[in-house]
């Protein structure tokens, strides 16, 4: 019963404590979501589980089509132990300054808000693990770093707890 009690106090503790993204505005520089993955863009990551160990790493290489107010994100993922992974996403931008996008693991339909240098990307995305799947909630935080670089960690969670961390580095590649 105490390590159930602690495990929800931790939980409650992180909750709480979270960022909100108005934390950000006056950040620089500006994060422009189109513009920054509009093209070729390169990303290295890894996922962590709950206790901190790495458990996967991976590259990914990113086409960014942009028509209007969509950005299309062609990403090819190539894991450590070989395995490869396709996700297209469809993102909309909208008036208010806020985005939706799909991909076709994603269920319903992915959130994202920018103020200043961050971007909080928030999404149900069904992970493949041996023989069975998981939903599990994905809440992003990207971060411009400057013209070329961006930081995203994001918090893995299943029934509000968090079951792994992923953290990636992007760069834009040269055409």
């Amino acid at each position: 019963m105490g390590k159930i009690l602690t495990v929800l106090v931790s939980a409650m503790l992180v909750v709480a404590c979270s960022a909100d993204i108005e934390d950000y505005q006056g950040q620089k520089p500006d994060f422009n979501l189109f513009e920054y993955f509009e093209g070729q863009t390169k990303a290295w990551g890894m996922v962590q589980d709950f206790t901190g160990e790495q458990t996967r790493r991976f590259v990914v290489d990113i086409e960014g089509v942009v028509e209007g107010d969509t950005l299309t994100l062609d990403e090819s993922f190539v894991y450590a132990d070989g395995e490869t992974q396709t996700r297209v996403w469809t993102i909309k931008r909208h008036p208010d300054g806020t985005y939706t996008g799909t991909a076709g693991d994603i269920v319903g339909t992915a959130k994202g808000v920018v103020a200043g240098n961050a971007l909080n990307w928030r999404y149900d995305l069904v992970v493949p693990v041996g023989d069975s799947e998981y939903q599990l909630h994905f809440d992003d935080w990207m971060f411009r770093q400057d013209q070329d670089r961006l930081f995203n960690v994001t918090s893995m969670r299943k029934w509000g707890i968090e079951v792994g961390k992923v953290t990636l580095f992007f760069e834009r590649v040269e055409p």
